[in-house]
């Protein structure tokens, strides 16, 4: 069983909601990763989402856009991120690691190169958001090979049969993008959110988050009532932004993302008391 099953059987068993915090690796800095990483977990993330910067994150908002440019600008590497990963493993060696990312570095690497690197490193999943899961085969291969979770998202327009295909490709979990258009835009609908799970789980027994849309404890709380995890990601990376932009340093950045986090766990255990 791979540790992202692993945590969702065990949340299942306690009757607790996933918290999956996304950042951006090497944003704001290359030293804030890692230490950012152990205290998410201390303070409730029970699955931690990687962002691999890339050049042209064309499914990022302008928060998360930012947060690319700015971690590319401080030398963040896919190699480096592995390496950030096997430092955070020198004493966590439990909570899941998703990288979510780009074909791009992953291709340039090599499927088989990349697969061994990142399993090495201690890396869980991967989640490409543009490799369709019609040319899915080789990287899904490369990563079954070494025991790694292929993680595809699902949007609100994704039609029944492509549903079908997608969550036959996938495992570890089922991400649901519960807004049209890029991360961090528009309102969240959790009655239709809840509509568009039922048709996930009709196709597949997989455990399903949901992320866009996610700020703070009330939409936490929401989504919590109808998924089994919440994915928040453009709220935490826009605190460590301004908390940066008001004269803050790395350590104060860190504590505005963990002071959102504490809130977002929370709002997520309220939906099931």
């Amino acid at each position: 069983m791979s540790r992202i099953a692993g945590r969702f059987e065990q949340l299942a068993r306690q009757g607790r909601k996933a918290l999956i915090p996304y950042v951006v690796a090497g944003d704001p800095g290359l030293d804030v990763t890692v230490p950012l990483m152990h205290r998410m977990v201390e303070n409730g993330a029970d699955i931690i989402e990687l962002g691999v910067p890339f050049s042209d994150p064309m499914s990022e908002g302008p928060v998360l856009q930012l947060g690319h440019e700015r971690a590319l600008a401080n030398g963040t590497s896919l190699r480096g991120v592995l390496e950030l990963v096997s430092e955070f493993r020198k004493r966590d060696a439990d909570t899941p690691v998703l990288l979510m990312g780009y074909a791009n570095p992953v291709v340039h690497m090599g499927y088989a190169a990349f697969a061994d690197a990142a399993a090495a490193a201690g890396v869980d999943a991967l989640l490409t958001v543009d490799i369709p899961p019609e040319e899915v085969a080789p990287v899904n291969a490369e990563l079954q090979r070494v025991g790694m979770d292929n993680i595809f998202l699902v949007a609100p327009t994704t039609p029944t049969q492509r549903i079908q295909r997608i969550t036959g490709a996938a495992s570890g979990f089922i991400y649901y993008v519960s807004l049209k258009g890029v991360t961090g835009a528009g309102h969240l609908d959790v009655a239709d959110v809840a509509r568009h799970l039922e048709l996930i789980r009709g196709h597949s027994s997989l455990p399903v988050a949901v992320g866009f849309g996610i700020k703070d404890a009330e939409s936490a709380r929401a989504v919590a009532s109808v998924a089994d995890g919440v994915v928040v990601g453009s709220a935490l990376v826009n605190a460590m932004a301004q908390a940066i932009e008001g004269g803050g340093d790395h350590e104060a950045a860190m504590a505005a993302a963990i002071a959102l986090l504490v809130e977002i766990r929370r709002g997520i255990d309220n939906a099931a008391s």
